[in-house]
């Protein structure tokens, strides 16, 4: 495996090996969220995938600074603050603090700046002057603003596509041409005031934003002309991230390196969205498995690969995640410290291959394997190392269960658990002593009932959560 990181570059369609603009430094910008309703678990994946890649930059020594940005003014925002009688602003802020909490409880790293487009508006109006000066966009006189798509002979090339191919609704060249669109294709920069609606003034015209420019003038705010890798999910690709390439590139700007696109989460082989019916909101989730469990699941899929959800699996990989949780908290007790993590070459070749973290959880799957062994064999050595690589990867996951970010809630601490099952097991060693073995075996079944799993060694009674 390789000791340099090799990302996928959507746009070249080949893994090539990652070098920064400047060495040392890495500039990444992500789309976040349109705060419009709470987050399910298809939003926010590309939280946590991404913030994957940011551990693993930092952890090899890069300075990262890291901008994800937030839609705060858009049409499904004014649509949904109709529908629940509140202000398009109020709405907004409301619905971002949902995402806020949701990438706190999955313990997501905070961005280096988190950018509003409200708060962006005077870059955005510079950036479409730029392009109506040199030609790349044309104003309406009624306050559009559009983006000439024929005077970019580079666009569409993320997305692989031919712009005459690209399909417009019935009617639409009759309908762009009576509302002053040269090309039905073109899309806007800039949209003129309605009644009620919110509105900036611009030379052209008071009005709003259209979805695309914002992106272009923040990113190009925080991480100048050129930067080095662009993120978002799949969906993203056409027509927001090819637009902004188009309105990047023609105000003469280099833009992103490298693209990056993580994949659906799907049900039932669907994408998850609103309009499907089928959202996960991240909180109701939450009642049900802990943020380090969830983070777990989500995480553990290729960023690239789509992502099943179901209960059952979720399940599955809970019940995965707290065997590994339960060998560190049998490592602490044994050693007497909690071990410093680690990151194993085998851990390192796996990320540096593309983010592969199915590569990567085999490694930590052997290293629980033998730091098991280690522990029935009362080796401290083995069980130290092991112990120091399964932390080094969970570290990098954001998986960690002695990582501050999780000990907040009672319910997750992994020292409560501890301590009550070390309850039980004490009160089933005083029973066997006076002989009661019914009351003893008693409690040995209701663990059992509880996925709590007790073994006789002689060392002692050692648990195990199944």
């Amino acid at each position: 495996m390789s000791d340099q990181l090799r990302l996928y570059n959507t746009q070249t369609r080949v893994i090539d090996e990652f070098s920064p603009i400047i060495p040392g430094k890495v500039g990444i910008y992500v789309c976040g969220a349109t705060v419009q309703a709470p987050p399910h678990i298809g939003h926010i994946r590309s939280g946590v995938n991404f913030d994957i890649l940011r551990r693993w930059l930092i952890a090899t020594g890069h300075d990262v600074t890291f901008i994800r940005n937030i839609t705060d003014i858009d049409d499904k925002i004014l649509h949904e603050a109709v529908h629940e009688e509140m202000s398009w602003w109020a709405l907004a802020q409301k619905y971002e603090r949902t995402f806020t909490a949701a990438y706190h409880a999955l313990n997501v790293l905070p961005p280096t700046y988190e950018p509003r487009a409200t708060g962006h508006i005077t870059q955005m109006i510079a950036l479409i002057q730029i392009l109506i000066d040199n030609g790349s966009a044309y104003a309406r006189g009624n306050g559009d603003v559009y983006l000439d798509v024929r005077h970019l002979t580079s666009y569409l090339t993320l997305s692989n596509q031919k712009l005459d191919d690209l399909l417009t609704s019935p009617g639409a060249e009759v309908t762009e041409v009576s509302t002053g669109k040269k090309d039905p294709r073109d899309f806007a920069l800039w949209k003129a005031a309605k009644p009620g609606d919110p509105s900036w003034p611009t030379p052209w015209g008071p009005g709003r934003p259209g979805w695309h420019v914002e992106c272009s003038a923040m990113a190009h705010t925080y991480l100048g002309e050129s930067f080095d890798i662009h993120g978002g999910g799949l969906d993203l690709i056409f027509p927001h991230h090819e637009n902004e390439i188009a309105q990047s590139e023609s105000a003469g700007w280099g833009f992103a390196n490298v693209w990056m696109h993580n994949a659906w989460v799907t049900t039932a082989g669907e994408k998850m969205s609103k309009s499907l019916g089928n959202s996960l909101r991240v909180h109701e989730i939450l009642k049900k498995v802990r943020g380090v469990e969830l983070r777990w699941y989500i995480g553990s899929a290729h960023y690239r690969s789509m992502l099943e959800f179901s209960f059952e699996a979720l399940e599955e990989s809970v019940i995965n995640f707290r065997r590994i949780e339960g060998f560190l908290m049998r490592a602490r007790d044994l050693l007497g410290i909690v071990p410093e993590g680690k990151v194993s070459a085998d851990f390192a070749g796996a990320m540096n291959d593309d983010l592969a973290v199915p590569l990567g959880l085999a490694v930590v799957s052997e290293s629980l394997r033998l730091g098991n062994i280690a522990l029935a064999a009362n080796d401290s050595s083995g069980v130290e190392q092991s112990a120091a690589h399964i932390r080094g990867a969970l570290g990098i996951l954001g998986c960690d269960p002695f990582d501050p970010a999780f000990e907040s809630t009672t319910q997750t601490n992994p020292e409560v658990i501890d301590g009550l099952i070390a309850l039980a097991s004490d009160q089933r060693a005083a029973a066997r002593l006076r002989k009661d073995f019914v009351s003893a075996d008693a409690i040995r079944e209701q663990l059992l009932e509880l996925g709590v799993t007790l073994e006789d060694t002689p060392q002692g009674t050692r648990w195990s959560i199944d």
